[in-house]
């Protein structure tokens, strides 16, 4: 198994570009079901969850040609099966969103439970997608342990409340459903982030009625058939504020390019006006600028545009070098702060309040450890963890880190980091 060795304490200094977001690619691969037309992709992020994408929906009977890197032609007019490969779908949890467009488009759909981080027991179940589905007229059974999802005479329009929590891949994926379906249909307290609406932007260019996207209620006249067409993926504001803190924890000075600072927005309103890091941007770049001193201040995760699930693992992180104590409370997912123990290993002070808060006491003088990453985001922040602390680092694991992350060690090295993989 691959590991990550990072020599630490590091002093950034360059520029860094930021890839395709990783939430916006796992949706328009499978959306290219939707249509027998041939779509073109472009700005895709080389990483694990991406080449699992894209081998599921070849699995399906897709065509795709790859003409240079990051770019992908999508020809899904031969698919000839509607059941997902359990080899493949249990391997990363965006598997989910191939069952709306199979639904859409052939009226069944047939998978296993999805795979991905094992994070938040009670709300990465996919009980809201089964609900969603059954509100546009589709019936569900489970045989084999898979899913089985089927709607007589095709999906019909519908309304949808998300009561359960407001989800982004669920919001995307009743989009997707809808697209197709007779009839008109609403869906209420859906999640805004830029992503969705550069999903609907984007179907709506190939013949979609969607309406109000990226707002809480969002409407879809459905159409009989849509066609296809070119969709460059937009840059991954997740990489961009892991980038921001990274500098910033670090006390480096580091340019960010190919990024759109108003979608990490609430981290630099932070930055500016509590932590006291700082940073100059333009229209696509952020540049980082060391901080004499790091003040402390709490976060609360929220739904776009608030503090995002994503971002916090990473900001903790920076928060033990601050001056002062910060209490970070996580609302999205359960159990996303079981990392912190990993990162007390490394000398971080932190308390445990209960299962959603921790409060993280700082400055603390971090030392290198032995450590093995729990998940996507949790890997990044240890990544970042080792470049403050001193001394040797190894992290196994780094699958997860490199699901979401391109090439990171590279990049980071031409930075001036000490990192390599073995």
């Amino acid at each position: 198994m691959s590991k990550f060795i990072i020599n630490g304490p590091a002093r950034l200094k360059g520029e860094i570009e930021v890839k395709g977001a990783k939430n916006a690619a796992l949706k328009i691969i499978p959306a290219a079901i939707l249509s027998t037309e041939k779509i073109t992709i472009s700005n895709l992020p080389q990483i694990e969850d991406v080449k699992l994408s894209l081998a599921l929906l070849e699995d399906l009977g897709a065509k795709i040609d790859y003409p240079r890197p990051g770019t992908a032609i999508i020809n899904a007019s031969g698919i000839n099966k509607t059941g997902l490969n359990p080899a493949l779908a249990n391997k990363f949890r965006a598997s989910i969103m191939f069952v709306a467009p199979l639904l859409a488009r052939f009226g069944e759909a047939t998978f296993p439970h999805p795979g991905g981080c094992i994070i938040g027991a009670g709300k990465r179940d996919i009980d809201v997608f089964l609900d969603g589905f059954a509100a546009l007229g589709a019936e569900t059974s489970v045989k084999d342990n898979c899913y089985h999802i089927k709607a007589k005479g095709g999906l019909s329009g519908g309304e949808f409340f998300f009561y359960k929590l407001i989800a982004v891949t669920a919001t995307e994926s009743m989009i997707m459903a809808a697209v197709l379906a007779k009839g008109k249909t609403v869906l209420k307290n859906c999640a805004m982030e830029p992503e969705i609406k550069a999903l609907a932007d984007y179907l709506n260019s190939c013949g979609a009625k969607i309406s109000n996207a990226g707002t809480p209620t969002i409407t879809i006249e459905g159409v009989a058939k849509i066609s296809a067409g070119s969709f460059a993926v937009m840059p991954d504001r997740i990489e961009t504020g892991s980038f921001a803190i990274m500098a910033a924890a670090t006390r480096s000075e580091i340019l960010i390019k190919n990024c759109v600072p108003e979608h990490i927005r609430v981290l630099l309103e932070i930055f500016k006006n509590r932590l006291g890091i700082p940073f100059e941007e333009g229209s696509d770049w952020i540049k980082i600028k060391p901080a004499k001193k790091i003040r402390p201040f709490g976060i609360k995760t929220h739904e776009y545009p608030g503090f995002p699930t994503d971002l916090q693992q990473p900001y903790s992180v920076l928060m033990t070098q601050a001056e002062g104590s910060s209490l970070i409370h996580e609302t999205i997912f359960d159990r996303r702060l079981l990392y912190a123990d990993l990162l007390s290993q490394m000398g971080a002070d932190i308390i445990m309040c209960d299962p959603h808060r921790i409060v993280v006491n700082g400055p603390a003088r971090l030392c290198g450890h032995k450590l093995t990453s729990p998940d996507l985001r949790a890997g990044i922040a240890l990544v970042i963890a080792a470049l403050v602390a001193e001394g040797r680092t190894e992290i196994d694991n780094i699958y997860q880190i490199e699901r979401g992350y391109e090439n990171i060690a590279a990049r980071l090295a031409s930075l001036g980091a000490d990192i390599i993989k073995v």
